[in-house]
């Protein structure tokens, strides 16, 4: 029988293989792109002499991809949403390769450069890759996916970092680009095998403007960030790169506040969760450097300053090396504890974490062994601090912008980790200690830097307080099953009854406003003596919307009143007066909706209806051979069996249903010469449903009963089909022209019967290829 398979099923613990997949492709793209963070560490000290140039020249090697990576993030975020997610992606990975093939064939200063901000375009894998499994991942799976995505920016620059040093002290340097190159090509490979096109585009065209403006701020800022300890921080072009990225950037935001289709939806970025995600972001990149770079100088220091170790660029790597295995560790844990607590509890966890790690290392500084249990510990909390940052981006922005917000936010991370490398770089020139004729960092130099990344830890856990409290996914089940109808009876009218987006609140409805002395809590209006717009906000199946925000606005767009509904829907706003206004109301797991309404003198109420974000993707393949189904016809239906939604699959079988609301659905698909299928299934609350469906090949027997001798068809013969069993599957009698016919078959062997002249009884073997596979004519003797 044909059977639908939900991924994963409710009953099964382990992810589904194809999910698996697609995480794995991601992740490994997403840290092949982190190691270019620290693929040249190893041979900085080497450039000028490997190069032939002066070092303030090849110091360019590692500005280039900084600046670069600053310019591509946002941009490819927004073409991923704009063209394709997967598209960008590889476009991203197609520029890692070339500029790791430029970089392997340079021995000059200039080809070098060239290949390294062709590597640092390609940082928009990271998050991009977290958007795709926005749009294509099951729910239950996705916490745990985006944090081991996000982490990777963390793991592959800890991984990277010995990698590197032991391919430069056995190999020639060029090795360290050939081997980038080979990476990138492996993840060239992977990605268009394994990671499906995401459908969830905003289309639109593209923002050139604001995107020439915002690559010129970003620019002239981390130019001077980076630079500054060089040129001299008061130095006219260390000021005036400062001056003009305040310039430039205050004049893209009034741009692109004013532009209809903007580069970054600023709007959307003052969400204040968003904003204070993104200021945490700065905060806990800026924590990160210390780990990163400031503890392997501390290794790397002869022992005789009294608290260096000595050790190599190879021996430093390998002791950060646990810790990027932490951070793949902990992805998990982080998206269990996110889900259980919410991801700002996650951020502030991690937070607190890496400044207990920066702690401890100010006290142990003299064995080897502290640094390993220093950079576990800081890894452990970099791995919940970025699992978090994703969950709370991707609760708070539309699924269309989202590659468009985590780009903003991994560009947020390397402007924090930028500013500590110049803040430590300033630290550290000025404490410093002699040893023989040489000046080195000194101890105390050290322990300010190390004081100041859990600063800065301790700051990102400060900033996540105010970050808007999130449902939990336990919160968010428990109140479902709070809400749920008892019965299909109780459940109120058919979904198709609800009212279009466009026109979501469908009128007010005769009878009198509820009373005045029952305003729901949260209302902020004009006052009592306003006119009360009263009503419930109800979502599928007409079941109560708790939390949703009610606003009530002028048609020139000024806010009026507003209100959050209680537990059971119910609304209470204030108009000034009679006349025209707008109404929005929009709630977590809903499409927000506005429309016009007319208010008179007296009380009115309106019901507000909303859709769900919910989407049900999947694919539907024959059961027989595992080839794509083409053009089947796929139908969503509620409870009551009402249609939610219909849409067809493409050439690859796949096939996405969008505005759904949380709930159990009936999926039925139906395709020529396959038989149908009616399967229930559960979608989730938030993000992607996918289900796999299978459809068994269904023949289809017809014949003619025909009169023995002349030959004639024979009407009114009763014609009977029996299985292998013995079980009678179908009957019918002929018409006027003796014809009989019977579908919807599956393969196997079939007894057909005719009676009505002396039975006669023929075997046919059914082998599910399609129609009129096997025409039977039954010939009867004379009556």
């Amino acid at each position: 029988m044909s059977h639908a398979l939900a991924r994963p099923a409710p009953d099964v613990g382990a992810p589904a293989p194809r999910a698996n997949l697609v995480v794995a492709v991601l992740a490994f793209g997403g840290i092949v792109v982190s190691l270019m963070q620290t693929l040249v560490i190893p041979i900085v000290p080497e450039l000028p002499k490997l190069l032939d140039a002066p070092a303030s020249d090849t110091a360019w090697a590692v500005t280039a991809t900084l600046l670069a990576a600053a310019v591509a993030t946002p941009v490819m975020g927004r073409l991923g949403d704009m063209y394709g997610k997967r598209r960008m992606l590889l476009v991203s990975l197609v520029m890692l390769v070339a500029g790791s093939v430029t970089a392997a064939l340079s021995d000059s200063l200039t080809p070098m450069i060239v290949g390294r901000v062709l590597q640092g375009l390609a940082s928009g894998v990271i998050p991009l890759g977290i958007s795709i499994m926005r749009d294509e991942l099951p729910a239950e799976r996705l916490g745990s996916a985006t944090a081991l995505m996000s982490a990777s920016l963390g793991i592959g620059g800890a991984l990277g970092l010995p990698a590197a040093a032991l391919i430069a002290d056995n190999f020639d340097w060029h090795v360290l680009f050939w081997t980038s190159g080979g990476l990138g090509v492996v993840a060239l490979i992977l990605v268009p095998s394994f990671v499906p096109e995401s459908r969830v585009r905003t289309g639109g065209r593209f923002d050139l403007v604001g995107a020439i403006g915002m690559a010129a701020g970003l620019v002239c800022l981390l130019l001077g960030i980076s630079k500054g300890a060089d040129w001299g921080w008061t130095s006219g072009t260390t000021l005036g790169l400062f001056g003009a990225a305040v310039v430039v950037l205050l004049l893209w935001g009034f741009f692109e506040l004013r532009t209809s289709q903007p580069l970054v939806d600023l709007r959307t970025t003052a969400r204040r969760q968003v904003l204070f995600t993104n200021l945490a972001s700065i905060a806990v990149g800026f924590a990160m450097f210390a780990m990163s770079l400031v503890l392997p100088q501390l290794l790397q220091l002869p022992e005789a300053t009294g608290y260096g170790l000595g050790r190599s660029m190879l021996v430093a790597g390998l002791v950060m090396a646990p810790s990027g295995l932490v951070m793949m560790a902990l992805a998990p844990v982080s998206a269990a504890v996110s889900k259980a607590k919410g991801p700002k509890v996650t951020l502030m966890i991690g937070a607190l974490i890496v400044a207990a790690g920066y702690g401890l290392n100010i006290v142990l500084m003299s064995e080897l062994w502290h640094f390993i249990l220093v950079s576990c510990v800081i890894g452990a909390g970099i791995g919940f601090t970025y699992g978090s940052m994703p969950a709370l981006i991707m609760g708070a922005v539309p699924a269309s912008e989202t590659a468009a917000a985590n780009s903003l936010n991994t560009l947020m991370r390397s402007i924090g980790t930028s500013t500590a490398s110049a803040i430590a770089g300033v630290i550290l020139a000025q404490m410093t200690t002699t040893l023989g004729t040489t000046a080195l960092p000194s101890e105390n130099g050290f322990k300010v830097v190390l004081a100041v990344g859990a600063g800065a830890a301790l700051l990102a856990f400060t900033i996540a307080i105010f970050i808007p409290r999130q449902r939990t996914a336990a919160e968010a089940e428990a109140e479902a099953h709070a809400t749920e109808p008892a019965s299909p009876e109780s459940a109120g009218p058919p979904a198709s009854e609800k009212a279009p987006a466009s026109a979501a609140i469908p009128g007010p409805i005769p009878g009198p406003a509820p009373a005045l002395d029952n305003e729901p809590a949260g209302s902020v209006g004009v006052g009592s003596g306003g006119i009360r717009v009263r009503g419930h906000v109800l979502g599928t199946e007409k079941v109560p919307v708790g939390a949703a925000a009610v606003t009530l606005i002028s048609l020139e767009g000024r806010q009026l009143s507003r209100s959050v509904t209680q537990d059971d829907g119910s609304y209470g706003v204030a108009a000034p007066g009679a006349g025209p206004y707008v109404l929005i109301a929009s709630a977590d797991g809903y499409q927000p909706q506005a429309t016009n309404i007319v208010v008179g003198d007296a009380p009115v109420t309106y019901e507000i209806l909303l859709s769900g974000t919910s989407r049900l993707h999947g694919a539907v393949r024959s059961a027989d051979s595992g080839a794509p189904v083409a053009g089947a016809v796929v139908i969503v239906t509620d409870v009551r069996g009402d249609v939610l939604a219909t849409g067809q699959s493409d050439a690859l079988g796949e096939f996405a249903l969008t505005d759904l609301v949380p709930g159990t659905v009936t999926l039925a698909v139906n395709s020529p010469k396959h038989r149908p299928l009616a399967q229930p299934v559960e979608i989730d609350g938030a993000g992607t449903t996918r289900v796999e469906v299978e459809l068994h090949p269904g023949a289809h027997v017809r014949g003619t009963v025909r009169r023995g001798g002349a030959g004639d068809p024979l009407g009114d013969a009763r014609v009977t089909l029996v299985d292998a069993a013995g079980n009678v599957v179908a009957s019918t009698t002929t018409g006027h022209d003796g014809a009989y016919a019977f579908s919807d078959l599956d393969s196997g062997a079939y007894t057909v019967i005719a009676t009505g002249y002396p039975p006669q009884a023929a075997g046919i073997t059914v082998s599910g290829a399609g129609v009129d596979d096997h025409d039977i004519e039954l010939v009867h003797g004379e009556a």
